[in-house]
């Protein structure tokens, strides 16, 4: 009896023994799998660190532009054509003649409101040494000196309708094509042409009401237009006074220099408006923000780990994004390799 239960004991240890070898082996096996994981688990990618430096954010726009002085050529008083003193397409200055009406008519009328004139002059004359004299009354005078006022008023009319035979030019631009010939007969619904000064030119463009108080008279902004490198300055010197409300934008008008006419009126042109400057602006690559569903992310590098973080952007470069919420001077960002990682991946960084 008392060698079986010795047998029965020796068996149970036995059996005791070779599970716990067997769980101890199992144990450093698992703990050998779990490190051949982890290591072929961690992903090589790409990152870059976060920095503070100077940046100036823009808004992009789009505008018109539109001629500093526009003015449809018509004459004030009908007539026959009689000179033509421009070309089409020809720079005229301020105060040139450019078109003659015949004034035959209009001189005989000066000629004989003359010779009225002198008439009644000569009346007034003599009524007002008659009424020295008390030869006549105050009243007989005072007709006589009204006929002399009205000679002299009808030849002011006249005179005044003779200049407007000539029509020069309001200000110096540039002449359109004209719709007349010499010997037309034009009226004051006749349209002779264009008169364009283009030498400045004015560019009209609507900022979002989000911005409108950024938007200031004097302030700079920068112009460009399809197939032309060249970037010009405008500077704005005129604000619409209140927000227009079916587009919840605010009109802004600026000038640009134009004076070797390489802008025509009517171009669309892309505007780059500033905002602000930043002195410690955090910028990262593009292919670093990655879009989801309710805003925008970024992987950066956390204890050999990466970690997904919410941010808010701003303004883009060709190259980075303005990140304007979310990341700190010194994060490490990862710039490559981010759709394959998932919050909390082991990673290995490679910084560029």
């Amino acid at each position: 009896m008392t060698r079986r239960i010795v047998f029965f004991l020796s068996a149970i240890g036995v059996i005791i023994i070779g599970l716990v070898a067997y769980r101890l082996l199992e144990n450093s096996k698992n703990r050998k799998l779990e490190t051949a994981r982890k290591e072929r688990g961690a992903a090589t990618v790409y990152a870059t660190v976060a920095k503070g430096r100077p940046f100036s954010d823009y808004l992009s726009l789009t505008g018109a532009i539109e001629p500093n002085e526009v003015v449809e050529l018509r004459s004030e008083i009908s007539g026959i054509v009689e000179t033509l003193n421009f070309t089409e397409g020809s720079e005229v200055s301020a105060g040139q003649v450019l078109l003659k009406i015949n004034d035959s008519e209009l001189r005989a009328q000066l000629g004989e409101a003359n010779t009225r004139k002198s008439l009644t002059a000569e009346n007034e004359r003599r009524a007002r040494l008659l009424l020295e004299k008390e030869a006549i009354s105050q009243e007989e005078y005072d007709l006589a000196k009204a006929e002399y006022q009205t000679a002299q008023s009808q030849i002011q009319l006249i005179e005044a309708q003779l200049s407007k035979t000539v029509l020069k030019a309001p200000f110096s631009g540039t002449i359109g094509l004209r719709n007349i010939s010499k010997g037309s007969y034009i009226t004051p619904t006749t349209e002779i042409a264009q008169l364009v000064n283009t030498s400045k030119l004015k560019v009209d463009f609507s900022v979002p009401e989000k911005y409108a108080t950024k938007v200031k008279t004097n302030t700079f902004i920068q112009v460009s237009i399809q197939g032309d490198s060249t970037v010009y300055e405008a500077r704005i010197y005129a604000i619409e006074p209140k927000i227009e409300s079916n587009t919840r934008t605010l009109r802004v008008r600026a000038i640009v220099d134009n004076a070797k006419h390489n802008l025509i009126p009517g171009l669309f042109v892309n505007i780059n408006f500033p905002l602000e400057t930043l002195e410690n602006a955090i910028l990262i690559p593009t292919e670093a923000l990655i879009p989801i569903q309710n805003g925008k992310k970024v992987f950066i590098l956390d204890s050999g780990r990466a970690r997904e973080i919410v941010v808010e952007s701003g303004a883009r470069t060709n190259e980075d994004v303005l990140i304007t919420k979310g990341l700190n001077i010194g994060d490490t960002v990862l710039t490559s390799g981010m759709m394959s990682l998932r919050d909390g991946s082991p990673i290995q960084v490679s910084l560029r």
